[in-house]
């Protein structure tokens, strides 16, 4: 026969239940108060961003990857708010900020450079950090060496400026800069199936549960957009022209020598360790981690790696004041 429960039991535990239930969602938007959600006119373009910390603060700028938006630095925005003013902006046909259309906006690493530096310019930002993921890079990259003298510090997650660093994933990528056409562009168009986008963020890690499933469920809606397929086609295809700046980059880091902080996963299909190790050919001191983990390392390992940003920017600071 089965045993039931006291009824003074059930309520306990009920009560209980509800006490933590209430715990939890107070201390979600404890966390959620830390980060605003703006949005900022930039040449007729309007670009989202996420703003936290005190603007008298240092001041890092995130710089999102493919296929994400600033919504994979909710970790570093929540956790870092405390020391540091940080933004974290939308690139045009990403996120929330404007999809507009191709033939209205070139979508190249160029443009999309020179939008965020429009956007930073606007914002009155004149020094500060830059943190590079992915398509980051390319991004990070040419405002560093347009602007060197804002630059503070490099936070590099998995951005590559490396040849060595191309991993297996760039194979059709690499066939559509050779010959972009209806075949090899329509080799791509899995890459924008909820199925690969989750493997996207989860190839690699220890354990595909330690990752949130509404990134990848996020990036689909985005990816589900009007023109979006189009943007990122036209995107895979001038990632070659950032293969050729790769050498520009390399002698700003020679030139300038900017305090650089790899935390980096090492079992990205994309941009493997290789890719990080190279940057140790140009900067004489690197503060080097690599992380058992894949393409966004910050899922898996945000606390540890938001730990070494907080630790390597007192460095930085330090050594500067």
């Amino acid at each position: 026969m089965r045993k039931t429960r006291p009824i003074y039991l059930v309520i306990i535990l009920l009560l209980a239940g509800c006490q933590n239930k209430n715990e939890s969602i107070t201390q979600t938007n404890a966390i959620m108060k830390n980060t605003k959600y703006k949005n900022l006119e930039v040449n007729g373009i309007n670009i989202a961003y996420r703003e936290a910390g005190n603007p008298e603060k240092p001041t890092i700028v995130l710089l999102h990857g493919f296929p994400s938006s600033s919504h994979q630095y909710r970790k570093v925005l929540n956790q870092l708010s405390d020391e540091y003013h940080l933004i974290a902006p939308d690139y045009p046909g990403f996120g929330n900020s404007d999809y507009p259309l191709p033939e209205n906006y070139a979508y190249t690493f160029d443009n999309l450079a020179k939008t965020i530096d429009a956007f930073l310019t606007k914002k009155g930002l004149n020094s500060y950090a830059i943190m590079i993921q992915d398509y980051g890079s390319p991004v990070g990259f040419r405002i560093a060496r347009a602007h060197p003298e804002r630059i503070t510090a490099i936070i590099n997650q998995n951005g590559n400026a490396y040849e060595e660093g191309l991993g297996e994933g760039w194979k059709e990528i690499r066939a559509l800069w050779e010959n972009r056409n209806e075949e090899t562009e329509k080799a791509l168009m899995p890459t924008f199936t909820l199925e690969a986008l989750k493997w996207q963020y989860t190839h690699g890690t220890r354990n595909a549960e330690n990752v949130n499933p509404d990134t990848w469920n996020l990036d689909y809606v985005n990816l589900s957009k009007p023109n979006a397929h189009q943007i990122s086609l036209d995107l895979f295809y001038d990632y070659q022209n950032n293969v050729k700046l790769y050498p520009t980059w390399q002698k700003y880091l020679r030139e300038n020598q900017p305090p650089l902080l790899i935390v980096w996963g090492k079992n990205d299909a994309f941009f493997p360790e290789s890719g990080a190790a190279a940057f140790k050919k140009d900067v004489k001191n690197i503060d080097y981690n690599i992380f058992d983990t894949g393409h966004f390392a910050l899922e898996e390992d945000g606390d540890e790696i938001i730990e070494k940003i907080r630790v390597f920017m007192k460095n930085v600071l330090k050594k500067a004041s």
